[in-house]
């Protein structure tokens, strides 16, 4: 009996997801940059997205090197006065500088929080997740702990859950109630939506200032043994709930998961 001939996996990664790991882009984005002409290995132009790169070569995205790095997921509690960007031409404090110099992978924010607002803020360097969360269709539910300058009339209530229309469109909430023992001021909200300041513009409309804001659930992820201030890496099996991976133990290598409180 003929024996089968065992498939041995390919040498290498292939271009597109070479370069999403080394936090340039998501796959589909690479793909232009690829067919642009802006990439090179080991000197020469390459424009296939399939080109497997091999541990040995030399990649260039423009005439910047580049490295495919272990995918990197971290989970801060922002706090107040922060702007969730790599960097600030105002020259701004932002989220970067909240993590230690021993994380050496090149992180960004997955979203926004404005600067006056605290909660949960995912960073990593695996931009095809990044493009997913983003997208619309992901609708990852976020929870707010939002604080009113007075308190939120039933009629506005009933209004904001039957949708209001701001400047750019309709927006809809899952859930908004007013916090018990709190005379309405505090008001609890969940939505998908990731409109930027779109919790703030949403009670603005009817004429109430935003005191404070806390996004306290992202998904599944909570605020639970995370003070503001503090980050950690997610698990595994979180990092499977976003990127549907089965094998994640890459994800938590370079830093001890256990939420650490961060320098001063």
């Amino acid at each position: 009996m003929k024996q089968r001939k065992q498939r041995t996996a390919p040498e290498g990664i292939v271009l597109n997801k070479y370069l999403a790991h080394a936090g340039i882009d998501s796959r589909r984005k690479t793909v232009e940059l690829i067919k642009d002409e802006m990439i090179r290995i080991n000197g020469k132009i390459v424009t296939d997205p399939a080109h497997r790169v091999m541990p040995k070569d030399h990649v260039k995205v423009g005439n910047k090197l580049v490295s495919a790095e272990a995918r990197t997921y971290i989970l801060l509690n922002k706090p107040i006065g922060f702007v969730t960007t790599v960097s600030d031409d105002k020259g701004r404090p932002t989220v970067m500088s909240l993590l230690p110099r021993t994380i050496k992978a090149r992180l960004y924010p997955v979203g926004r929080l404005d600067r006056d607002t605290t909660g949960l803020l995912l960073m990593t360097n695996d931009g095809e997740m990044t493009q997913r969360l983003a997208h619309p269709r992901f609708e990852v539910q976020k929870v707010y702990r939002v604080l009113l300058d007075k308190p939120l009339e039933h009629a506005h209530l009933e209004e904001i859950k039957a949708g209001v229309r701001l400047s750019d469109g309709r927006v809809y909430v899952d859930r908004v109630a007013p916090m018990s023992g709190t005379r309405a001021k505090a008001v609890i909200v969940t939505l998908h939506s990731g409109r930027y300041r779109v919790v703030r513009r949403l009670f603005e409309h009817f004429g109430y200032e935003v005191k404070a804001l806390d996004r306290f659930k992202f998904a599944d992820l909570t605020q639970d043994d995370l003070s503001v201030g503090m980050w950690r890496h997610l698990t595994p099996h979180e990092v499977a709930q976003f990127t549907g991976a089965k094998h994640t133990a890459c994800c938590v290598a370079e830093v001890p998961s256990k939420a650490q409180e961060l320098a001063a």
